[in-house]
């Protein structure tokens, strides 16, 4: 796919396809990540949870489920020693996204042990101290995105664009995607992979429960709240009774995570916030995973396509 050719992230992940799953805590495990990594994109495997030896696991299980492409990702605020850190410069996993935090005491162990790492930045500031840092790429975090956000919202397009006038590094577009569509878009200011979450939460291989998946595809456009934009964690979430009353409110209660595991797998979406992107607005359907992507990758060539013959056709006018 001649697209494709001298893509950077298919280089450092051995992908067939710039599509990773982000790292969703307690979701981002080996049922979702090995159908997509099985699908030709980048599986991603949680750490945020804290389970270290359930993630162990997970890794662990990878290998016996699928040959495609799969990472690791490090949550460095979240990981409570070295521990998982070292686990991973010995697992033989060649593909880290890190997060949450500076990257730079994390890259020199990775490197050592043979690994990819991409960090994700949710600020242009950040991206530019990873650079310096000496990440191998950027998973780039605009407001659209679900989950922790930054409170000061740059939307991806934007961002993507302002890291690309400075640097050359890959770059990850990371929120408002959820298809083809969108992936053309980032490439077209500079991006050569996509992170999708939002998407792969409401796949049919995401183990949450079916209530969660549904509250995705039946949200509009401006369905999600972004909360505690005055504190930490900011987020952006679905809007429920739940996340409506924190966002009147304006500050999220301490408790607010203590049940999410209820809503994720037990259903009930009051009992914490629903963790969701802008793009829920565009999801309709539950879909496998391998659809999906495949769905992903054809619009992205036919939206290359319709490009190609219009920029032929302006050249030809042109001479």
């Amino acid at each position: 796919m001649a697209a494709f050719e001298g893509n950077r992230v298919l280089a450092h992940t051995g992908a067939k396809y710039p599509i990773i799953q982000a790292p969703m805590g307690w979701i981002a495990r080996s049922q979702l990540a090995s159908a997509v990594a099985s699908a030709g994109g980048i599986g991603i495997i949680e750490t945020s949870s804290g389970e270290t030896d359930n993630c162990k696991a997970e890794i662990e299980k990878m290998a016996s489920l699928t040959d495609g492409a799969f990472g690791v990702n490090l949550p460095i605020l979240f990981l409570k020693d070295d521990a998982m850190l070292r686990y991973i410069c010995e697992s033989g996993v060649k593909f880290v996204t890190t997060s949450a935090g500076s990257p730079k005491k994390f890259i020199g162990p990775l490197k050592e042990a043979g690994i990819t790492v991409y960090h994700a930045v949710p600020t242009f500031e950040s991206a530019l101290k990873c650079i310096e840092a000496g990440v191998d790429g950027l998973v780039v975090e605009g407001a659209e995105g679900g989950g922790f956000k930054n409170p000061e919202e740059v939307s991806t397009l934007v961002l993507l664009q302002a890291i690309r006038q400075q640097s050359d590094i890959p770059l990850v577009a990371a929120g408002g995607v959820c298809d083809g569509y969108g992936m053309a878009a980032a490439f077209a200011v500079g991006a050569e992979a996509v992170q999708m979450g939002t998407r792969f939460v409401s796949a049919v291989e995401s183990p949450v429960h079916a209530n969660y998946k549904n509250a995705i595809i039946n949200a509009p456009t401006d369905g999600t709240y972004v909360l505690n934009k005055k504190s930490s964690p900011c987020i952006r979430a679905l809007k429920t009774g739940r996340t409506a009353s924190i966002h009147e409110e304006g500050l999220m209660p301490s408790d607010t995570f203590a049940r999410i595991q209820d809503l994720y797998f037990g259903g009930d979406m009051e009992a914490s916030v629903g963790l969701a992107g802008q793009s829920a607005g565009l999801i309709h359907e539950i879909k496998p995973a391998k659809q999906i992507i495949d769905e992903t990758v054809s619009q992205f060539f036919q939206v290359a396509e319709r490009f190609g013959s219009m920029a032929a056709g302006a050249r030809a006018a042109a001479e």
